[in-house]
């Protein structure tokens, strides 16, 4: 299940590669996505070896991987949001797209967030591999903030990049 995301949009991005093809850099985000995906779900969040080692490096109670899933997932899809609200609505570089693309994000984590909840439901304790929250009860409200301030950053750092390549594309 930790993978699902990226078995979607593989075949979702070749299907619209003619008709849609985003920016290199959107392509680059999205494989980065991708496989900050597929190694949570090779060795489960809470057993990234990676983040084991953050862990003990930094004398964290917790395998931080999750946290940096949560961060792609709102650093990533801000570039994505913003090239299709930018180039399939009037909106135009400014303050209303940013925060339209902030609101974007925080209801893809909120619905993200919904289905591990809904697989909590189903699973049970067997769910716990798939949630990651080693016993965190703040959990859930910790994923939404990384995703916010993934949003944020990618924003003010990726913003004129994502112009440049934009006006090449057009």
């Amino acid at each position: 299940m930790e993978v699902l995301a990226a078995l979607i949009a593989a075949p979702v991005l070749v299907l619209t590669y003619r008709r849609f093809p985003l920016t290199p850099l959107a392509y680059r985000l999205i494989l980065a996505q991708a496989l900050i995906l597929m190694i949570g779900g090779h060795w489960t969040y809470a057993e990234v070896p990676a983040g084991d080692w953050v862990r003990d490096a930094f004398g964290l109670a917790r395998n931080p991987y999750d946290r940096l899933g949560h961060l792609a997932q709102g650093f990533v899809p801000a570039i994505v949001a913003r090239e299709i609200l930018l180039r399939r609505t009037p909106l135009r570089p400014g303050g209303w797209l940013s925060a339209l693309v902030f609101c974007v994000v925080m209801a893809v984590s909120a619905i993200w967030e919904l289905f591990e909840w809904v697989a909590a439901l189903i699973g049970g304790s067997s769910a716990d591999d798939f949630l990651g929250t080693q016993g965190d009860v703040w959990d859930t409200q910790w994923d939404m903030a990384m995703a916010a301030v993934g949003a944020i950053v990618s924003l003010l750092l990726l913003t004129r990049l994502h112009d440049r390549q934009l006006s090449r594309s057009l």
